[in-house]
């Protein structure tokens, strides 16, 4: 990375997107509104929600029947069995569960509350929005529909809010690449002083989505998209596997 600055441009505008939208189609319409124009290594952060509710990926509580699991979980945690048997489905396995806290493996990897089934910011309080089924295909489909619609492709990543284990506060984390690399391999490089790095990595992608996350805000500012400007990398890109820690490394599960 030698970029020296940086520009970060909310979306403003977008609809209330519902499943089947074209959001490739909408996020150019945003992107002229503002009168951006996009480089190759410019890169869209798009909230996981407005994938989501392109995908359809919406359950209605009112068809879920809870298992036995799902219903001990709940007198745990505190949480409506409902949600909880949506939560399970999503999981590979529950890693912690206490008062109001679900912590689970997701099905694609990722270390999460609640598999990152949500219900905030979806019309409907008796459904619950799920994560992509797949977010680096998802990243992929939306950086193809831009690519067609403004001539050049930008990196997108798709993110979502995580919490971390030994720090308060939820950060923007990248759960789909496309287009840029994932995670940044420093080792090797010299530092100041001229020693080779050993064990430096950078989470790029995660960087890059909770810079965007400022903008984006979590509750109701309605910015969903942000363009991140002023980008330079040259490792080759890479799918949000990349930042996943093998099981054998984890020292904290």
């Amino acid at each position: 990375m030698r970029a020296t600055s940086l520009a970060a441009t909310a979306l403003p505008g977008l609809p209330e997107i519902t499943r089947g939208a074209d959001l490739a189609g909408l996020l150019a319409e945003a992107l002229r509104r503002q009168a951006l124009r996009v480089a190759r290594q410019d890169v869209l952060v798009v909230a996981q929600k407005i994938v989501s509710k392109a995908e359809g990926r919406v359950v209605r509580l009112a068809d879920v029947l809870p298992s036995p699991q799902a219903v001990e979980l709940a007198d745990r945690t505190g949480k409506d069995a409902r949600l909880v048997e949506v939560i399970l489905s999503e999981s590979r396995r529950v890693v912690r569960a206490a008062p109001r806290v679900l912590v689970v493996e997701h099905r694609l990897g990722f270390v999460m509350a609640n598999a990152g089934v949500d219900q905030s910011n979806v019309a409907d309080p008796g459904t619950a929005l799920l994560l992509p089924q797949d977010p680096d295909a998802s990243a992929a489909r939306l950086r193809d529909g831009l690519a067609e619609r403004l001539g050049t492709a930008p990196a997108v990543i798709v993110s979502d809010s995580f919490g971390r284990a030994w720090r308060r506060g939820s950060v923007g984390t990248a759960i789909g690449v496309a287009g840029m690399p994932a995670l940044l391999d420093l080792r090797g490089q010299p530092d100041r002083a001229g020693r080779p790095l050993e064990i430096t990595t950078v989470g790029f992608a995660d960087q890059v989505a909770s810079a965007a996350a400022l903008l984006t805000g979590e509750a109701a500012e309605g910015r969903p998209a942000v363009l991140v400007q002023g980008l330079d990398w040259e490792a080759a890109e890479s799918g949000v596997g990349a930042l996943l820690r093998p099981q054998e490394e984890d020292l904290f599960r």
